[in-house]
């Protein structure tokens, strides 16, 4: 392994550790919103659906 390699690899791993919660943080706050949009969407509709 190369000493640039190796710097590399740490600084991958420091960019992970610094910014790794903001990111989960992120992904769910996304899929909360994707799960009220589908839940209004479905109250909008009444949840007919598919249903003739």
């Amino acid at each position: 392994m190369t000493i640039d390699l190796a710097g590399d690899v740490v600084m991958a791993m420091l960019v992970l550790r610094v910014f790794g919660r903001d990111a989960v943080t992120l992904m769910r706050r996304a899929a909360a919103a994707g799960v009220r949009a589908g839940v209004s969407e479905m109250l909008r509709t009444g949840g007919k659906e598919g249903q003739e």
